[in-house]
């Protein structure tokens, strides 16, 4: 494994380190990765998608234009490592960063290297509908097999007109359409009532769910059991709770974490579905350990974000995926001290 050196940090505590995971470089080839029997990769009305589904983080050269080569081996990085599926231009590929003609790279790099093995769902972020229309073609007409889109954000939106949004995205693209809760960045939640009645149309195929709000969540999942909507996905979005969300029936998580230690999250997946549960706190445990890397940047000079997608970066760098832990402007990059701790 190709690891890169960052000084130590003299005046930080020691803690017990919590190792990076080994990277996986195979590169995709059309073969079966590593599945569960009965796991469904490909959403359809009779089986919603599961498992493991990272949000891809975006490699960036020094002039801040897309790094296809170190795309395409973090894709290899993670299929090889048995995820289910792939989240491109969400939050962590930092999406709301890209211009358009970068987002169309991304999309393109991915679904091309992917080659059908996982499906691919591409974000969709904009502020309003006709905009995220014009993504979720773009999407479509590069071959991705679902859309991801939030409410809509900036301009003041009623619940009834979040609601026509996402019907009139459905409504103009061939491939499903999953609802993205994310009320941290859009200052809207989505509403549970909405989700059943549009899961319950098939308008939407499912739902990946930031929002946090647990108990929200399992409302809705009961009450989707309840009219019967057996093919709608609910994924979680949170790294550090992924045995209880499964534990409560969740169909698939897209961890963040995941572009770090893929292979952990597959084997946490794994013993969830097979009812190992304190394996699968234990698996949870360690992986909860290593999210302190997202602590890695100084609060006194970056935001939160800044420190989460550069502690990725950087990890990913030390393991020799990607070429440069660069993230887009207006971030703040970890220096190298604050690199050091993630390394450590």
């Amino acid at each position: 494994m190709r690891r890169r050196d960052a000084g130590l940090h003299p005046g930080r505590r020691p803690r017990a380190p919590v190792p990076l995971p080994a990277p996986h470089h195979r590169p995709v080839r059309p073969r079966p990765v590593h599945r569960l029997p009965g796991d469904s990769v490909t959403p359809a009305p009779s089986g919603p998608l599961t498992g493991v589904v990272p949000p891809v983080c975006t490699p960036l050269t020094p002039d801040l234009e897309v790094d296809v080569p170190s795309l395409e081996r973090l894709v290899d990085h993670l299929v090889g490592a048995g995820v289910d599926g792939l989240f491109v231009l969400g939050s962590t590929s930092e999406v709301a960063f890209l211009p358009d003609a970068q987002r169309r790279t991304v999309l393109e790099t991915v679904v091309k290297h992917v080659a059908g093995q996982v499906p691919v769902l591409g974000g969709v972020i904009d502020m309003t509908t006709l905009r995220v229309i014009e993504h979720a073609r773009v999407a479509a007409d590069v071959g991705c097999d679902g859309v991801v889109a939030t409410a809509p954000f900036y301009t003041r939106t009623h619940p009834v007109e979040v609601e026509a949004h996402l019907r009139d995205v459905a409504a103009a693209v061939p491939v499903p359409v999953y609802a993205y809760d994310l009320p941290v960045s859009v200052h809207s939640k989505l509403d549970g009532g909405m989700l059943l009645r549009l899961a319950s149309e098939g308008v939407l195929a499912g739902v990946k769910d930031s929002s946090g709000d647990d108990g929200a969540m399992r409302t809705l999942m009961l009450a989707l059991r309840d009219a019967g909507a057996s093919g709608f996905s609910v994924l979680t979005g949170s790294e550090l709770t992924v045995d209880a969300a499964f534990a409560m029936g969740v169909h698939g998580v897209v961890p963040g974490l995941g572009n770090v230690d893929p292979a952990g999250y597959v084997r946490l997946h794994r013993h969830c579905r097979a009812g190992r549960w304190d394996e699968a706190r234990t698996e949870q445990e360690r992986l909860l350990r290593l999210f302190d890397i997202v602590n890695a940047g100084a609060p006194a000079r970056m935001g939160r974000g800044s420190s989460a997608l550069g502690s990725f970066k950087a990890a990913l760098h030390l393991l020799g995926v990607i070429d440069h832990p660069l993230t887009a402007p207006p971030q703040v990059p970890l220096d190298a001290a604050e690199t050091a701790r993630v390394q450590t």
